[in-house]
């Protein structure tokens, strides 16, 4: 089973929850629609990485601030990549089906350590990326359709979480693809002080 670090401990999530479309800027540049309801999708513990691959062409980065859940409730941050095979992507939602095959792949949540979290601070976290010394993300709280406490809410209200599993909130304009030896530096930030910082360098399967 995949783990990840919280406390200099190892822990094994069940599964990785994903908000998508959940920033506005978001959705238009990928031509979608907003939702009337929070879009929710799961990744089984297979996907979790420590370790950004180079998949496809078609392949896209995804930044998100994520959050790790204990006893039904936040109790960490980390910076999280949700990868996903746009044109597999594009051909379900075309036909109406699920999108497993393009966001639940072997490997596709790359993720940061986590650090504990205060619900008092929750509100002040963003989220910025760069690719080879570029930011092409950025992430604020305010930004998102639905918080994180709305989020947590809405995902208990018709699924159980386990203690370690992770919720990504979504991600904020910026998304591309990207090329083997691209270097990644995904950061964590409430209000100006730097929580986490990832760097990962793109290898080959």
């Amino acid at each position: 089973m995949k783990t990840i670090e919280y406390k200099t401990t190892n822990i094994t999530p069940s599964k990785i929850v994903c908000i998508g479309r959940n920033y506005v800027e978001h959705i238009k540049e990928l031509n979608n629609e907003i939702p009337t309801n929070m879009v929710v999708f799961n990744k089984p513990n297979s996907s979790v990485s420590d370790t950004l691959y180079y998949f496809s062409e078609d392949t896209r980065f995804e930044g998100e601030i994520c959050f790790l859940i204990n006893d039904n409730k936040i109790s960490g941050v980390g910076f999280g990549l949700d990868l996903t095979k746009a044109d597999i992507q594009n051909e379900m939602k075309k036909k109406g089906l699920p999108w497993e095959r393009a966001k639940a792949f072997n490997n596709s949540a790359v993720l940061s350590s986590f650090v504990p979290i205060s619900l008092d601070d929750i509100d002040d976290l963003q989220m910025k990326l760069f690719i080879n010394d570029t930011l092409v993300q950025h992430a604020t709280i305010d930004l998102m359709i639905y918080k994180p406490r709305q989020i947590l809410d809405e995902v208990l209200s018709f699924m159980d979480l386990e203690d370690g599993d992770i919720i990504m909130s979504g991600t904020p304009k910026g998304v591309a693809t990207y090329t083997p030896n691209d270097i990644f530096v995904g950061q964590i930030y409430c209000k100006d002080k730097l929580l986490v910082e990832a760097e990962f360098k793109v290898s080959s399967l």
